[in-house]
């Protein structure tokens, strides 16, 4: 591996001001946001519609979707006309819409060859009583039609409780919205497809949302089975690093580590990307803290993670 492959990617995010954002992305990450109305910050995207620049070292100022272009060996020369991941912090002070998302076959065939979205969400922070939608509870795709149709939400809709550290996958043909009063982690495929099924009837500039309600019944999985994904974690503790690993699925593995003292691990993926959730530290001797992203390369070997802090790992 070469000098200037064998180095920590740096990127820097990129705000997206929402209907239903807030001011946590400046209050407990300390980042820039354009408004108080910021709801998503794109941690780690290579996609048409956020592109993270690289913020320090040989490849400063280079996007993430042009090192992936030009520079495939960092991504062990991984296949693709597309980086495969996408990572946000979204800060919902509203209610999102009501949505679902295709999966890659129905995707390509009806979004311009796009991939599906497959995704997953590690409740950061919440209000006491907060919620999520995840689910409905129609018993087949004729009554999934019908109560959609018919607008029967409070009857459609499967709500849940949920607390900080709680962790959920979130399938395509999956019903699920996130709900004000959450702060979550989510990591995806990089897709920005994203069918809208109901808006609770919100206006912007006096006009209702698109909603894409046939294609929403197209996809909408029935009946809804929920997968436990609590049940799945699986967490091994030592003396340096607890590390939990969340969900491994065919787009992606995802752990949380929580470090506190000095831990040795080894890269030994195609690429890891990483998101520091708490506390601070370094990563071989470099300074980081709550809100940094990077991307250790192919080939980076072992590396050294010190200090007191909560990371979540991806690959």
């Amino acid at each position: 591996m070469s000098k200037q492959t064998k180095q920590i990617i740096f990127l820097k995010p990129v705000m997206k001001e929402v209907l239903w954002g807030g001011t946590r992305l400046r209050d407990d990450f300390h980042y820039d946001i354009p408004s108080d109305h910021t709801g998503e910050c794109w941690a780690v995207s290579a996609h048409d519609h956020g592109d993270c620049e690289v913020a320090t070292g040989a490849f400063k100022g280079q996007t993430l979707s042009g090192l992936w272009k030009n520079h495939r060996e960092i991504f062990g020369n991984l296949e693709g006309n597309r980086f495969p991941l996408l990572i946000k912090i979204i800060d919902a002070k509203q209610d999102l819409s009501i949505q679902v998302h295709p999966d890659d076959e129905y995707a390509k065939l009806n979004e311009n060859g796009s991939f599906g979205k497959t995704e997953c969400w590690y409740i950061l922070d919440c209000d006491k009583d907060a919620s999520i939608v995840v689910g409905h509870n129609a018993k087949n795709k004729e009554e999934v039609k019908q109560m959609i149709l018919e607008g029967r939400w409070n009857e459609f809709i499967r709500t849940i409780p949920i607390k900080k550290g709680d962790f959920f996958q979130i399938n395509p043909g999956t019903v699920h919205a996130i709900k004000g009063g959450t702060l979550i982690l989510e990591t995806q495929q990089n897709s920005d497809i994203t069918y809208r099924v109901y808006d609770y009837d919100r206006l912007t500039d006096g006009k209702p949302r698109e909603l894409h309600i046939e294609k929403s019944i197209d996809v909408i999985e029935a009946p809804f089975e929920a997968e436990s994904a609590s049940s799945k974690r699986e967490l091994v503790k030592s003396d340096c690093i607890d590390n939990e690993t969340l969900v491994s699925c065919s787009y992606y593995t995802v752990e949380k580590q929580d470090i506190h003292g000095t831990a040795k691990l080894n890269q030994d993926k195609n690429f890891k990307i990483y998101s520091v959730i708490d506390g601070k530290g370094s990563i071989d001797g470099i300074a980081i803290k709550k809100g940094a992203h990077f991307i250790l390369p192919h080939g980076y070997g072992e590396y050294c993670l010190e200090g007191n802090m909560s990371l979540i790992c991806s690959y």
